[in-house]
């Protein structure tokens, strides 16, 4: 009977997007079936270098491949599809979401070459798809990008539902609100447990409408004299409609820019979520070709990434555009956390040159896609869940989340705060982590998948802050004695031509090391590279206290 009762309770194991922004990833699992919701990845953090992307480990998904009937994504932004291409080439199934969302996840899989891995079927919000044991009804809601959904999920043991990244907005550019009926109705009927976005959690009162921003767009255009320079997340297509609409207003000619802001254009335009006139659109080889105050520019670079478009026009870098006095700069975004200082330094740059820089700080040309305070106590009292788990957060924002669950009568033992990885098992009257499974983290570095771990991650940091140092040793084979050497070639560590007593230093350190050897046999190179990596570092520490990679090279001749 026990083992009966332990097989009747649904499993719901998050092996992402919780205790950060990003790589989202739900896992929600009954008896022999298995969906999962989202497939995010998130950008690698500063002590991580030369990673491309982090996306969630999917061992455990891998050790159940057999039951996964279905991936449901909300929507198409980066942490919820980023890991799509790397999923899916090891665990194909059915994929489902809105146009847009599966138009972007396919145009990842061309990029990867993964065209026909799995089927991806497109539905409209109001559709409900059986997938094993579960019912899953997408339900429209409102976020930064079109096409984002709520999920209701009807399981043998209650109905649970996802919110996805929402906000509630009233007049959005689309003219499509929430569909708080259909969540009413779903309270109503009853619902076992709510899963929901956490993200501005800790933030009172209620998000902006993305009309705010458009109205914004049109008195900051109305201002300016010369070029106007947006700079924006690619994915947010109805504040790309603004700027469009605000260019056609004013008769200025729109040229799109950045890789990502091209690619994601011409799928909303295909699809009809984006509507440019004839006529407005130009490249970027037509900017000469129309007076100053007649051109505006949509480009990436809204996080001050390096390569982004906005920063190598700002820093003189880029090869079509170059900011000049007279420009207008709008930066369209919240930097997200750990983007702070790239931001600044890109403001920095863009007043020093002298253009007229516009930032949320200075005027409403953002406004969030996720809900605050009082969205979230709306969310709440329409669905009237039973259970309550945050997600889509860093730990204060699920924890500030828990806490408005309460506030609104929840018993705490009805709210549940878990950790990526951790085992929720879920039966009509009870809620409880049960155990653990294998999470994480799995790094992408260009296209080697999981090969760099955190021995790669260290050397990497080593060499970053300390430089290299390469002694090369030539070995004679019958006499086993150096021969030539041991040369000192530096890499990031001292200019050599100017350090001429410290590599002298070095390279005596490296030879004591060898005459205190003895005769060298093939079975001893790994005991002498230590002890010379060992005389040569502890020379250099006691010379200048600093600690270089020591790296040593035996040629054998």
């Amino acid at each position: 009977m026990a083992r009966k009762n332990r097989e009747d309770k649904l499993k719901i194991i998050p092996l992402g997007g919780l205790g950060e922004i990003g790589k989202n990833l739900t896992v929600l699992e009954y008896q022999n079936d298995i969906i999962v919701i989202d497939l995010g990845s998130i950008f690698p953090r500063e002590d991580m270098p030369g990673v491309d992307l982090v996306i969630p480990d999917t061992s455990y998904l891998e050790h159940n491949k057999e039951k996964i009937r279905g991936y449901f994504i909300t929507h198409g932004h980066e942490d919820h599809i980023g890991a799509v291409p790397y999923v899916l080439r090891n665990l194909p199934a059915p994929v489902y979401g809105t146009k847009l969302t599966l138009a972007l996840c396919e145009h990842k899989l061309k990029e990867h070459r993964l065209q026909n891995v799995a089927p991806l079927n497109v539905v409209t919000e109001g559709d409900v798809i059986q997938a094993g044991c579960f019912s899953v009804e997408f339900i429209h809601v409102n976020h930064s990008i079109a096409g984002a959904c709520a999920l209701a999920i009807k399981t043998p043991v209650g109905t649970v539902v996802h919110t996805g990244d929402f906000k509630v907005d009233y007049t959005p550019l689309d003219g499509a609100p929430i569909d708080l009926g259909r969540l009413a109705e779903l309270g109503r009927e009853g619902v076992l447990l709510l899963l929901a976005d956490s993200t501005n959690a800790e933030r009172q009162g209620y998000t902006m409408s993305e009309k705010k921003v458009a109205a914004t767009f049109n008195d900051q255009f109305q201002k300016a004299t010369g070029r106007v320079i947006i700079a924006m997340f690619a994915s947010n297509v109805h504040r790309i409609q603004a700027v469009v609409d605000s260019c056609v207003r004013f008769h200025r000619k729109v040229c799109l820019m950045g890789r990502s802001m091209v690619n994601v254009s011409k799928v909303a335009m295909q699809l009809g979520y984006l509507k440019i006139p004839e006529g407005t659109l130009i490249t970027a080889d037509d900017l000469d070709r129309y007076p100053d105050e007649q051109i505006a520019v949509v480009t990436t670079g809204s996080q001050g990434e390096p390569m982004s478009g906005l920063s190598r026009m700002a820093f003189a870098e880029h090869r079509k555009l170059e900011i000049r006095e007279s420009d207008m700069v709008i930066i369209s975004a919240t930097p997200i956390p750990g983007n702070e200082k790239s931001v600044s330094r890109v403001i920095n740059q863009l007043i020093r040159i002298g253009a007229n820089v516009i930032y949320e700080s200075l005027a409403e040309v953002h406004v969030s896609g996720h809900a605050r305070q009082e969205e979230l106590k709306l969310m709440h009292s329409l669905i009237k869940p039973k259970f309550f788990v945050p997600v889509h957060g860093e730990y204060r924002h699920l924890y500030h989340h828990a806490n408005l669950a309460k506030s609104l009568g929840m018993p705490e033992d009805n709210v549940l705060m878990v950790e990526i990885g951790d085992v929720i098992e879920l039966s009509s009257d009870s809620i409880d982590v049960t155990g653990v499974v294998p999470s994480g983290s799995v790094l992408i570095d260009g296209l080697g998948i999981g090969d760099v771990g955190a021995v790669v991650l260290r050397d990497r940091k080593h060499l970053s802050e300390d430089g290299l140092l390469i002694v090369v040793m030539g070995l004679d084979h019958e006499l086993g004695t150096v021969v030539s050497g041991p040369d000192i070639i530096s890499r990031g560590f001292v200019y050599v031509r100017e350090s001429d007593e410290l590599v002298e230093g070095a390279r005596a350190a490296a030879m004591r090391a060898i005459d205190a050897f003895g005769p060298i046999d093939s079975t001893d190179w790994n005991r002498l590279k230590n002890d010379v990596r060992e005389s040569v570092q502890r020379y250099i520490y006691d010379t200048i206290k600093r600690n270089p990679m020591i790296l040593p090279i035996i040629v054998e001749i």
